[in-house]
């Protein structure tokens, strides 16, 4: 959002801020015309294009997505989910169901570490929360990091969408809106002044936000994060985590040229 806070581009959208949960119940609910979606998301809402090469996504350890238990992961029986984001949720019950060992029982909570883990083996936090939490004390196991290492494939958490019924109004250029905000926002410079920005705000120091942004988030919606896309959906159904998913369809980039 760097480009449109601090350029051009946001003067022609009526800008708001949620939770990506709640991002994708507006695009639904027909309330917003674009939005930043969990990836889980399209699988549950129909007639929407996907805005080419802009993601959120992660080739290595996230750090912002945790499962945090108080006993070994073989012991985990049941889970706290912190439902902000739907594909973490989805993410947490394919690894459980592929690889770490089915017959787990999930509860949604709200993201409270000691709430959740007062009556559950395991929980599952995000964003803040997560980068937060104090590693020496709990069990972490960061859920990027294991789909990688099980898949080899990055793994896509959220990207840009757009309700087919709002393509009559978008602006002419509307993808090359959205990559140039990306690629405004991580530059150095942005990065470093986000980060002074936000230290106090979230209670991390500049640095630990400047290697989160610049190291643990991947933000091109490339072929890899298409090929680790796919399979996320193909697992989720599989495993009941999802519906289905529809093709993956994209914004043409031509097809909004500025003539």
């Amino acid at each position: 959002m760097w480009g449109f806070e601090h350029g051009t581009a946001g003067a022609d959208f009526d800008i708001s801020y949620t939770l990506p949960s709640a991002c994708a119940a507006e695009l639904q609910a027909g309330s917003a015309d674009i939005g930043i979606i969990p990836a889980a998301a399209y699988a549950q809402i129909a007639d929407l294009a996907i805005v080419p090469g802009v993601a959120i996504a992660a080739r290595r350890p996230v750090r912002s997505i945790l499962l945090v238990s108080k006993v070994p992961l073989e012991n985990v029986r049941t889970v706290a989910l912190d439902t902000s984001s739907m594909t973490s949720v989805a993410l947490t019950k394919i690894l459980f169901e592929r690889w770490l060992g089915g017959g787990r029982t999930f509860t949604a909570m709200a993201p409270d570490i000691d709430a959740m883990l007062r009556d559950h083996d395991a929980c599952l936090v995000i964003g803040d929360t997560a980068l937060r939490v104090d590693r020496f004390n709990y069990l972490t196991l960061d859920l990027a990091e294991e789909w990688i290492r099980f898949t080899g494939k990055p793994f896509v958490f959220a990207f840009w969408a757009i309700r087919r019924a709002a393509l009559a109004n978008a602006p002419a250029d509307l993808v090359s809106v959205f990559q140039t905000s990306r690629d405004h926002g991580v530059r150095r410079e942005s990065i470093a002044a986000i980060a002074s920005t936000w230290a106090g705000r979230v209670g991390l120091s500049e640095a630990d936000i400047r290697s989160y942004l610049m190291e643990n988030i991947h933000y091109q919606l490339d072929s890899g994060c298409l090929e680790g896309l796919q399979l996320f959906y193909r697992y989720a159904a599989e495993c009941g985590a999802l519906p289905a998913a529809p093709p993956l369809q994209f914004l043409e980039v031509a097809r909004f040229a500025t003539t």
